[in-house]
C-alpha cells in the first residue's frame, strides 16, 4: 500500500502530484499549484477529465479552446465563499496565468467525453450545514452526485469548526456493490486555520489490516484507498479539506463503521 500522507514537495509551482500509479489505485488524480502573480501553469488532460478549483486567489484561464476569463474571488480559503471552478473533459488542454498569488487544485479521473466544458460556481454553490453538535460542519458541493457535470468526478469542500469532527460518523465506500455501497477512491487536501496548527485523520478497516492515524498539517494530502476515514479539528484550529472521489460508478453510497452505526441512526 502506498504511503497515505503526502507532504507538499515545494512552495512554488506544482507542489503536489498524485496519480493513480503513485497512489497504487485506478481512478483519482490530484495535483496542486501554488502560483505567484504572473506565474503560469498548463496541462493536457489526455484520457482524464479535470475540475480546476481556485482554492485561493485569482487566475486567467483558457481551456478546451475557450477563454474563461479570470476565475477566483476569495483571498483566503477560510472566507468560506463559494469557489470558482472549471470542468474540462478528456482530450483537451488548459493554461492558467496567476493574476494574484493563488492556489489552484487539479482534480482528475477517467473521462469518457460525456460532458461539455463549463464553469462551476460561484453561482449555484451554497455553503450548507451538515451534522449535529460537535459533528457539525459546512459544505460547498462543487460536483457531487446531484450535479450532472462530470463522467467520473465527485468533488466537494468541507469546513470543520475548531473542536469538531467531520467525515464522521466513520464510514467507508470501498466495495462495488451498488446500491448498498460504491467503490470510490478519495483524496483529502487539508488546510488549517491558523496555518501552524494540525488536524487528525484516521484511515482504518473493520478488520484492522489498515489502521493509520495521521497528524495532518496545513497543505498535506491524505489518500483513502479503502476503509473508514474520520477527521478531527482540535480546539483552536479550523480545518478545511477539498475532497476528490471517483470509481467505476459516479454514485456516493457508504456503509458506517459498526461502532458508530447507532450514532448515524440516532442522528438521521
Amino acid at each position: 500500500m502506498a504511503e497515505l500522507q503526502r507532504k507538499p514537495f515545494g512552495t512554488r509551482g506544482k507542489v503536489h502530484q498524485i496519480t493513480p500509479e503513485s497512489a497504487g489505485w485506478r481512478y483519482v488524480g490530484f495535483s496542486l499549484y501554488r502560483l505567484r502573480a504572473g506565474d503560469t501553469a498548463s496541462e493536457v488532460t489526455g484520457d482524464r477529465e479535470v475540475i480546476l478549483v481556485m482554492v485561493e486567489g485569482k487566475a486567467s484561464i483558457t481551456g478546451a479552446g475557450q477563454d474563461w476569463g479570470v476565475l477566483g474571488d476569495r483571498a483566503n480559503v477560510f472566507e468560506k465563499t463559494p469557489p470558482h471552478c472549471l470542468y474540462l473533459p478528456n482530450g483537451t488542454e488548459w493554461e492558467a496565468t496567476a493574476t494574484t498569488d493563488c492556489v489552484l487544485a487539479v482534480c482528475s479521473a477517467p473521462g469518457t467525453g460525456g460532458h461539455a466544458p463549463r464553469r462551476i460556481g460561484p453561482d449555484g454553490i451554497t455553503l450548507t450545514e451538515r451534522g449535529k453538535g460537535t459533528n457539525t460542519r459546512h459544505i460547498n458541493n462543487i460536483a457531487m452526485e446531484n450535479e450532472d457535470y462530470c463522467d467520473s468526478l465527485l468533488v466537494t469542500e468541507v469546513f470543520t469548526p475548531a473542536g469538531h469532527w467531520s467525515s464522521y460518523p466513520s464510514h467507508r465506500h470501498d466495495e462495488d456493490d451498488f446500491p448498498r455501497i460504491t467503490y470510490l477512491e478519495e483524496t483529502y487536501y487539508h488546510r488549517l486555520n491558523p496555518a501552524d496548527g494540525f488536524g487528525i485523520q484516521r484511515v482504518y478497516t473493520d478488520d484492522g489490516s489498515l489502521d493509520e492515524t495521521m497528524a495532518v498539517k496545513d497543505g498535506d494530502v491524505v489518500l483513502v484507498p479503502r476503509g473508514h476515514h474520520p477527521c478531527g479539528a482540535p480546539y483552536g484550529f479550523e480545518m478545511y479539506y477539498l475532497n476528490v472521489m471517483a470509481g467505476p460508478l459516479r454514485k456516493w453510497r457508504f456503509v458506517p463503521a459498526p461502532e458508530v452505526d447507532w450514532i448515524m441512526k440516532r442522528d438521521a
